[in-house]
């Protein structure tokens, strides 16, 4: 399906959903980060190619309400998120969606913006736990990016299980409700992951893959493009016209699979690792 038109079905159906992946919006980003940086100038244009598509964003817990069966989505629906919590996103990330009407899904690592919390992510520019309250005052949904940010399908189940439950519950504190969605840091997970992350109580989860999501894909494996500072704006108008990417689900393929269990034995030697 990879170059073929988004199409609704005459049940509904959608064929494929683009899941927008952003990190940091901002001109000089730290080195390690870069690569997943646009500038604010670029921000704005891929969201004004938003509004010219005449998708409608939603929120990841629109995506989960279609794919459990309990609601419809729009014929053409669009959906950007942000992941780990840089400084940019509570500021003038969080307005420029806001002044065009556009919802979006933020999910956090606590570790890394929490009041004497550690993390992985090397140093950067992140905002404050007390800030993500802020977020959904301008129409953010929130949702756990883990504590620490490390490569989830090489950790034991004790310290999987802490990741997932210690995240969820310090910003269900902060936010006063309860927090229903997951992203994996960068987007590795295996069936293990999978199965943990429900049993963990989320609805959803995040992954990457660089693919088209669609109305058929996992609920704890939705795929999103992670959106690079070398893609072009036609690459995001590609995208949001249901082109340039395959479509979710399908299997992992051998190198995926191969750099998995490779990873997992890095990890044995070296202890938890940062994902990215």
């Amino acid at each position: 399906m990879t170059g073929a038109a988004h199409r609704a079905g005459t049940d509904g159906s959608v064929s494929s959903i683009p899941v927008f992946l952003y990190h940091a919006v901002m001109e000089d980003p730290p080195d390690w980060i870069a690569e997943f940086t646009v500038s604010p100038k670029q921000f704005g244009e891929h969201l004004d190619a938003v509004v010219d598509s005449g998708r409608t964003p939603v929120t990841i817990s629109a995506l989960a309400d279609h794919l459990a069966g309990r609601a419809p989505l729009p014929s053409r629906p669009v959906l950007l998120t942000f992941d780990d919590g840089f400084a940019d996103l509570p500021g003038a990330t969080a307005e420029a969606l806001a002044g065009r009407g556009l919802s979006a899904t933020a999910y956090l690592t606590t570790g890394a913006i929490a009041p004497g919390g550690r993390s992985l992510l090397p140093p950067a520019p992140m905002m404050g736990l007390a800030q993500a309250a802020r977020l959904e005052q301008y129409g953010m949904e929130v949702g756990s990016h883990t504590v620490t940010h490390a490569q989830l399908d090489t950790l034991a189940p004790r310290a999987l299980a802490h990741e997932l439950r210690a995240s969820r519950s310090v910003l269900e504190d902060a936010l006063g409700h309860r927090v229903r969605h997951l992203a994996y840091p960068h987007g590795y997970n295996s069936g293990r992951v999978r199965r943990m992350a429900s049993a963990a109580g989320y609805e959803t989860a995040t992954a990457v893959r660089h693919a088209l999501s669609s109305d058929r894909d996992e609920l704890h494996r939705i795929a999103r493009l992670i959106v690079r500072r070398g893609h072009t704006l036609a690459d995001v108008e590609g995208w949001l016209a249901g082109s340039g990417a395959r479509v979710a689900p399908y299997r992992d393929g051998p190198k995926t699979v191969g750099w998995r269990w490779y990873r997992r034995a890095r990890a044995v030697v070296r202890g938890p690792m940062f994902a990215g």
